[in-house]
């Protein structure tokens, strides 16, 4: 049986959408998605601040608002593509004959941003970084339950994913997000907050991948409903609250 926890806290960024009031506006459909890039926050130090990309900046907005001041947490990054539009710029540069950087090539892999996180707020807790594939968002709730399990008391988990060039296919996969997105999640087995159950479902659902997940899972925090059931080839997964 997986344990029941709780979400002491959250918070989201979307182009235009980066307080708690946004995002409810967004859910009611009183604000919508922009098309602006993220500021880094100002806690991050500024040598750090320019090695970040647009996605790095979106997580590290997110998760700064679920930090206090010189706090660490255990965290758990999940993100299907990662930074996978830098690596597709590697690609033409090399097949272009030009030169690849050692630094361009090591901000490109899939745990980048983590790497960059662990740094910019002195991180020296665990850090998993997880490709989730079709079991969506659900992997990363099942680490972190597993490192509360273990003895954490609390842990930070952060979903991201930004939209991917039209070089990769589509279909019959639905792979890309609309725009950058990134929700940081306060977890805890007990405490203030919103009390989940997570299960394994039997349902048959095709609600895609990771990234459109994302924004589900966002909006079940701000709906009334109390249950959410998300899947994608069989591998289905649904939250209850409590």
């Amino acid at each position: 049986m997986i344990p029941a926890f709780v979400i002491n806290n959250w918070n989201a960024w979307a182009p235009g959408l980066n307080s708690r009031a946004d995002w409810k506006a967004w859910y009611t459909g009183q604000r919508f998605v922009k098309d602006n890039n993220p500021v880094a926050p100002a806690s991050v130090p500024k040598m750090l601040q320019r090695r970040l990309s647009p996605l790095a900046r979106a997580v590290f907005n997110a998760a700064d608002g679920c930090l206090a001041a010189g706090e660490t947490l255990p965290t758990v990054f999940s993100s299907a593509h990662g930074e996978i539009c830098k690596s597709l710029e590697m690609l033409k540069a090399v097949q272009a004959g030009e030169e690849i950087s050692p630094t361009a090539f090591s901000l490109s892999v899939h745990n980048a941003i983590a790497g960059l996180f662990s740094m910019a707020y002195a991180n020296q807790l665990e850090i998993t970084v997880i490709a989730p594939g079709l079991e969506g968002i659900a992997t990363a709730f099942i680490e972190a339950l597993g490192l509360l399990q273990e003895g954490a008391d609390e842990v930070l988990v952060v979903l991201y994913d930004g939209p991917i060039a039209d070089f990769y296919p589509f279909l019959p996969f639905n792979l890309n997000a609309q725009n950058t997105c990134a929700l940081a999640l306060r977890m805890a087995l007990t405490g203030e907050g919103l009390p989940l159950q997570f299960c394994r479902s039997a349902e048959s659902r095709d609600d895609g991948e990771h990234p459109v997940q994302l924004l589900a899972f966002l909006r079940f925090l701000l709906a009334e409903d109390q249950s959410l059931s998300l899947g994608h080839q069989g591998h289905s997964w649904r939250w209850d609250k409590r």
